[in-house]
């Protein structure tokens, strides 16, 4: 009979690379409420931190108190926490024009025991790293990944297109959004993760696989993950989260 997880560690590091003023990234992770989340703002001025701030801190907040949820209720109560995330940010920005328009990424994971839940809204994304074998588990909502999986596009035309950086669903810029959800069941061992598009944009998926095929401290992994993206170019805020299901 296979092992079965029984917790979790986790570690994040978030830079704002060598070309923006600022980092618009945010992270939040609660080991012991088995929630992780990260996201990338984007706006005007300070709006892009805001929205990620918000988003993060108002996901944390209500996940952390569902203990005593079932497990069938827990991806209705993750879907709730980024649906009011996605109301504070839409609501605070009608309230003030300077921050009109402003939203974030999000990519969020819960867990109990073995179950593991995804929610990802954006182009931050989750990879499960198994075995020696890092696999994407979430789809970017972006206009050129969209046209790539419509076949109108090649990976390597995406990755040049002036148009990568727009991406087709964000928490906060609508009054509704609802984000994708993927379950699975970890193992001991797996490796998850959670990344802004600073870090895939500068490393492909077989550099990010070489350097988790390693054995250090997750803090030490993720930190680099990230000092590889800033040696790789380092155009964006990037944000690496690590979370290692154990027996």
């Amino acid at each position: 009979m296979a092992t079965a997880v029984v917790r979790y560690t986790a570690a994040a590091v978030t830079d704002r690379g060598r070309k923006r003023p600022s980092n618009e990234d945010a992270f939040g992770f609660s080991v012991e409420a088995g929630v992780y989340v990260v996201c990338d703002g984007m706006g005007g001025a300070a709006a892009g931190e805001i929205a990620s701030s918000l988003a993060v801190d108002e996901v944390l907040r209500l996940l952390k108190t569902r203990k005593q949820e079932k497990e069938t209720e827990l991806p209705a109560a993750a879907e709730s926490a980024v649906t009011a995330a996605n109301e504070a940010i839409f609501s605070r920005a009608q309230r003030n024009q300077k921050l009109n328009g402003m939203g974030t990424t999000l990519v969020a994971m819960t867990t109990q025991d073995q179950h593991v839940w995804i929610l990802n809204i954006g182009d931050s994304r989750c990879y499960q790293m198994r075995k020696g074998k890092l696999e994407q588990l979430t789809q970017d909502h972006s206009l050129v990944e969209e046209q790539v999986r419509l076949g109108r596009m090649t990976p390597r035309e995406a990755l040049h297109s002036p148009l990568k950086n727009v991406i087709t669903r964000a928490l906060g810029t609508q009054p509704h959004v609802r984000p994708d959800v993927f379950k699975l069941e970890a193992e001991p061992g797996d490796i998850f993760l959670l990344c802004s598009d600073g870090l895939t944009r500068e490393l492909p998926d077989n550099i990010i696989e070489a350097l988790l095929n390693c054995d250090l401290p997750l803090d030490a992994m993720a930190a680099r993950l990230v000092e590889a993206a800033k040696k790789a170019g380092g155009h964006d805020n990037i944000t690496s989260m690590l979370v290692r299901a154990e027996a």
